[in-house]
Formats: structure tokens, C-alpha cells, sequence
């Protein structure tokens, strides 16, 4: 049965697939990234996997896999198949793609944005399905978008583009990673989120999805906190639809657990917003976790129909 590797590589752990030509996942597995053994080992670790998946298909589907394709967090260059930067892995400069090739014998292989690559999948076959344009954004450690145009991801002229949570809210806010204030992921993020309700709660492991059960009971500090993060994730998600006028707008990761504890004010809070711009459908992501790997799956076999036409 013909089929391809998937990899989701997150800082965490790693998500893993054998996918057929029609979307379906065959095997599916989980592995630690074990990040902190160092950056050498987890490149090892990954190339281990894909080399275990690649044996898997063999012995159960009675073929190799065609190609490879591969999801990883941090500053990727697509095109050359290298893993430029990644904070939470250590890593600079890694020739993802080559060196996935050499191991699984020289079939092709994608590389891609972990944010970018789940929002193809989302776009595609979840809950953008059927949408010509269409903004993913995950809210989980930090704040990533993915722009959808007709079935594919635009990645900008530098491999850039969708990087929302850096758009400026409040210049006065708190500090961000990226050496600016009051960036989004700094006001909104689950990781956001679970630092103000920590302070808030006098609780220092309480956590956003804590904070979201506490809105629930009408908690007044946790409402207040919430709002904030609504309010501001809300004035992103207008810049952003002010550039792009997205039909359908995507929201993931952890904070969108919290389902209409969300939903309904962020809905809200946009509308309010709007002056001229059109209001795109809000809706939860359809994938969970799985989105990332799905994704690595259909760059897999995006690359195959690329290198027959060619």
C-alpha cells in the first residue's frame, strides 16, 4: 500500500504517521524529543524514528514509503530544507533534509514550519475545509499564524509571514522574547494567560485552562483576566484580518480548549472592533494535536505530485 512518513517534531515530544494517498493515517506513534539530552541527540532521535517508520511500512504494507515529510518549531528554510533556529531544541543550521534522505534511503523530502504545516492541514481537511482564504493561529506557549490561500500556506518572501503574535498591542506591555513590548503572545497566549492567573490567584501553578474553569464560576480576578487577554488577542486578530480579509478564521492550541468560555466573548470583542472590515467566520480547529503531523503528511505527498508534473 503506498504511503508516506509524517514528523511532527515538537519541543516536547514528537507525533508520527504513515499516511496514505488518500489522508488516511495507517500507523500512528509518539516518541519523547528528549531536548535535553542536546540538540545532536534529538536530530538523531528524529532520523531514528523516521528510520523505525520507514521499517514499519515495509513490514506491514509490503513497500517503503515514497517520501518524507517533516514539521519542525523555530526558523525554517523550506526550500533549502534546513532547520535554521530553534529556541526550544537548541539547534542552528540543521540539514533536516538531507539528512532525512541519506536514512530513509534517498526518497524525497519536505520540510516545513510546525505552525504552517498544521494550518495546511487544518485549511485543507479540517475546519477550513472548503475555504479559499483562511488564517490559522494556535494559542498555546506563544502566538504563530499560518495564512491559507486556495489549498497552500504563503511563507513570505523570507519564510516569515503569519507571525502574529508579534504584532504590537500595547508599547507599554510586557517584555517579549523578540526584543519588542507588548507584543501579542505577551497578552494572550496560554502562557500569558496562565502567568496573569498565577499573580492574580496568588497561586503559582495555576494555569490558563485553571483560569478558564475559574471565568466559568464567575470568579471576578479570573473574569478580569480573561478579558484582558480576549480583549487584546481581539485587537490582534483585527489587524490582522484589516491585511489579509480572511473567510474563516482558525483558532487553535491550548487556550482554545476552553471552548465557548472563548468563543463567545473573542466573537464578540471583534465584532465590536470592526468598522469596514468583514467579519470572517470564528471557529475552533477541528485537528487537536494531530494537526501538525497530518500536515507533514500531505507536504509529503505534495512534493510527489510536484516531482511527477515536473
Amino acid at each position: 500500500m503506498k504511503h508516506v512518513i509524517a514528523l511532527d517534531v515538537g519541543g516536547t515530544g514528537m507525533k508520527a504517521a504513515l499516511v496514505g494517498a488518500d489522508g488516511a493515517l495507517l500507523h500512528e506513534a509518539r516518541r519523547a524529543t528528549g531536548r535535553e539530552r542536546g540538540p545532536d541527540a534529538v536530530v538523531e532521535s528524529i532520523l531514528a524514528f523516521a528510520a523505525d517508520l520507514r521499517a514499519h511500512g515495509e513490514k506491514h504494507f509490503g513497500e517503503s514509503a515514497l517520501a518524507a515529510g517533516v514539521a519542525v518549531p523555530g526558523i525554517v528554510d523550506a526550500e533549502k530544507g534546513i532547520a535554521v533556529y530553534a529556541a526550544n531544541l537548541g539547534w542552528r543550521d540543521v540539514p533536516m533534509r538531507r539528512l532525512l534522505g541519506e536514512r530513509l534511503g534517498g526518497v524525497p523530502v519536505a520540510l516545513g514550519h510546525d505552525v504552517r504545516t498544521g494550518g495546511l492541514a487544518e485549511g485543507r481537511i479540517g475546519a477550513g475545509k472548503g475555504a479559499d482564504r483562511f488564517l490559522f493561529i494556535p494559542l498555546g506557549t506563544g502566538i504563530a499564524g499560518a495564512i491559507g490561500i486556495t489549498g497552500s500556506i504563503e511563507e513570505g518572501a523570507h519564510g516569515y509571514a503569519g507571525e502574529i503574535g508579534h504584532i504590537v498591542i500595547r508599547p507599554d506591555g510586557p517584555e517579549c522574547g523578540c526584543g519588542q513590548r507588548g507584543c501579542l503572545e505577551t497578552l494572550a497566549s496560554a502562557s500569558a494567560v496562565s502567568r496573569a492567573w498565577a499573580a492574580a490567584s496568588g497561586d503559582p501553578a495555576a494555569d490558563a485552562a485553571d483560569c478558564a474553569k475559574a471565568v466559568e464560576s464567575g470568579d471576578p480576578k479570573a473574569v478580569a483576566v480573561w478579558r484582558d487577554a480576549v480583549d487584546a488577542l481581539a485587537a490582534g486578530l483585527v489587524t490582522a484580518l484589516t491585511l489579509l480579509d480572511p473567510r474563516t478564521l482558525i483558532i487553535g492550541g491550548g487556550l482554545a480548549e476552553a471552548g465557548e468560555t472563548l468563543f463567545t466573548p473573542l466573537r464578540a470583542a471583534v465584532e465590536e472592533r470592526v468598522t469596514f472590515q468583514k467579519l470572517p467566520h470564528i471557529v475552533p480547529a477541528a485537528l487537536g494535536d494531530t494537526a501538525g503531523c497530518l500536515g507533514a503528511g500531505l507536504l509529503a505527498w505534495d512534493l510527489l505530485s510536484t516531482e511527477v508534473s515536473a
